[in-house]
């Protein structure tokens, strides 16, 4: 044969395979949806976890689908599922396995929410929340002159709450674990994560470095893994591996003992003489008297119009003392009747200046009413009746203005009778049976109050400063409050955290489908950015992933500003000359969202473009 006939005979087969290969990759990207910021999906990522989400329009699954801010850990959780364990089972494998592999916010010594709902249509809500330690007082970061000490509510040993988290996994599985797993085997995938190493992503590496100078301040180098071992010129990169001995050690007592392991013996031991080195006031007696809370969700049905009809949907959320669930129904209440009365839905176009105006409008009144009335239910009489009723909320919206923003300083609480950011983590759970779960934790801030526990291997949470350490002065995340957040013993602090699970009304049946689990990250953003895909997907009839992927803004009564990711040009002018004052954020949130198809079959859709976040079906 000749030699150059067959190099040519290649060069021609190669291009046509080439010609193919573009052709095909250029079919499988979305040509209608303008949020896609990156041709190839993670490519980076990928090189580490080659089993991450690939498909630019979300993941398909049958039986199940794990959608978290980490691949590691919904791998573990699509384990758990097919080895016969049902959502709760799996929620309680990705969260230890979160305090693993993303231990700026996944935890053991933080707390979180939960919203689950039960094959059979019921729904109830797990409250795991921190509470404050019995020797607090509510002038406790104040000085002598009563001006707010900021920095002891947001760093150290005394802005520690009382742990939470492994007392609301051991609720969770006792009562509505499938028993087809035992206790152990839950908890072993976490250890062996610890023990084997995880390799850093290039998000996690990043963030490790942001936090050097915060973990050698309150860390000894031999103490805290994360730390760079060398000089101080150190960096740790993408595909480094870190081993954490101490919090598989940790883990192990916690699999053998359950909350035992925790909350006592050794663990215990070693978590109190931290917080008594650091002048914190954790006790025994606080750890041994913590209880996770079964609450009733907020439970509100709504009717949206899309293009030709309205559908009725029911928003199962979090209620007090996480005012994610309360504020969720008044912004779903304000847009309802805002369109069913003003103008039909048609008119209102995604990310239009008139859209964003009105969701900027109601949001800076339902935040108002969040900073005075919202609060722990088991020491202040929240006025729920009053802020979910339609006709308070109709008259708190009445003089909202096409024309022109209303000034946050002439907002006031409405009248009642009688930026956590991404340092949260969210995931979403669904099972083969038709079980959910929607289950959001943090430490806080990023890393909590960045002190380790010496010998246990994990990070303590900075959750006191969730409370009103002064009427009126804001917290790390902007957010102000009032007497019904102020500091007391053994109280529960106000959270943002909004995990949320819809259910959509059969119009032949009548009967609530589930057709929604979400929820994410991002402090006082939550409710905003799940508010917003709530409305994309029902509203503005986006697939799930493009709902996700949209860009969002945000507004929260004070600061008066709207923060954005990023819009139109000719958007930002339209809001300046309503009166806005616009401020672009790097990124608003990571949702983590499933949705239920009519036959049955679940869309995971994870927040690829704002993180590692991962969804996995099968």
């Amino acid at each position: 044969m000749n030699k150059n006939y067959f190099s040519s005979g290649r060069v021609y087969i190669f291009s046509i395979f080439l010609l193919l290969f573009v052709l095909f990759f250029s079919c499988k990207t979305n040509p209608t949806n303008q949020n896609l910021d990156k041709t190839e999906l993670r490519p980076s990522l990928k090189s580490i976890y080659p089993y991450v989400q690939t498909d630019q329009k979300g993941v398909l699954g049958k039986n199940g689908m794990v959608v978290t801010a980490h691949p590691l850990a919904s791998q573990i959780g699509l384990e758990i599922l097919k080895k016969g364990g049902n959502a709760f089972d799996a929620a309680i494998a990705v969260k230890f396995a979160l305090a693993v592999a993303y231990p700026r916010a996944g935890n053991i010594a933080g707390g979180g929410f939960a919203i689950l709902r039960f094959k059979n249509g019921e729904s109830t809500a797990l409250d795991f929340r921190e509470t404050a330690p019995l020797s607090s007082t509510t002038t406790m970061y104040l000085d002598e002159d009563k001006k707010p000490l900021s920095h002891l509510s947001q760093e150290g040993h005394l802005s520690v709450g009382v742990p939470a988290s492994v007392a609301g996994m051991v609720e969770l599985f006792e009562k509505q674990g499938s028993k087809n797993l035992s206790w152990e085997e839950l908890i072993k995938p976490s250890i062996k994560l610890a023990q084997n190493g995880i390799i850093l992503t290039e998000n996690e590496a990043n963030k490790l470095n942001d936090y050097q100078e915060e973990f050698r301040k309150w860390n000894d180098e031999k103490n805290c893994v994360f730390i760079y071992k060398g000089n101080n010129t150190s960096k740790w990169t993408k595909g480094d591996t870190i081993i954490q001995k101490q919090l598989a050690e940790t883990l192990t007592r916690i699999k053998n003992e359950k909350r035992a392991g925790f909350y006592k013996g050794k663990t215990a031991e070693l978590l109190l003489k931290e917080i008594n080195k650091g002048k914190g006031i954790i006790t025994q007696k606080d750890l041994d008297d913590y209880k996770p809370v079964w609450r009733k969700p907020i439970s509100q049905t709504i009717s949206l119009a899309n293009s030709d009809k309205k559908t009725a949907y029911t928003i199962l959320s979090m209620p007090p003392p996480s005012s994610g669930g309360i504020a969720l129904a008044q912004l779903m209440q304000g847009f309802t009747n805002y369109i069913n009365q003003n103008r039909s839905p048609l008119n209102l176009k995604h990310n239009s200046a008139t859209t964003l105006h009105i969701l900027t409008e109601l949001e800076r009144r339902v935040y108002a009413d969040r900073a005075t009335y919202l609060g722990d239910p088991g020491f202040y009489d929240v006025p729920q009746k009053m802020l979910l009723d339609s006709s308070y909320n109709m008259e708190r919206n009445s003089t909202i203005s096409l024309f022109k923003k209303t000034p946050s300083d002439s907002i006031k609480e409405g009248k009642v009778n009688s930026i956590e950011s991404m340092e949260t983590t969210h995931f979403s759970i669904t099972d083969k049976e038709g079980n959910a779960i929607s289950l959001t934790t943090t430490l806080n801030g990023n890393y909590g109050s960045k002190v380790m526990v010496s010998g246990a291997g994990f990070f303590l949470n900075n959750e006191m400063d969730d409370f009103s350490i002064k009427a009126g002065f804001p917290n790390q995340f902007g957010l102000v409050g009032a007497e019904a957040n102020k500091i007391e013993a053994n109280k529960r602090m106000l959270s943002s955290m909004t995990p949320t699970i819809i259910e959509k009304v059969n119009p032949k049946t009548g009967k609530n489908e589930l057709f929604m689990v979400l929820g994410t990250p991002g402090g006082s953003t939550i409710i905003t950015t799940v508010f917003q895909v709530i409305l994309n997907v029902t509203v503005f009839e986006m697939d799930i992933q493009d709902a996700i992927n949209a860009k969002r803004v945000h507004h929260q009564w004070l600061p008066d500003e709207v923060y954005y990711e990023n819009l139109d040009d000719a958007v930002i002018t339209k809001l300046k000359k309503l009166g806005h004052k616009l401020k672009k954020v790097g990124q608003l949130g990571k949702t983590e969202a499933i949705l239920v198809l009519p036959n049955g079959d679940f869309v995971g859709a994870a927040d690829y473009l704002r993180g590692d976040d991962t969804a996995l079906g099968y």
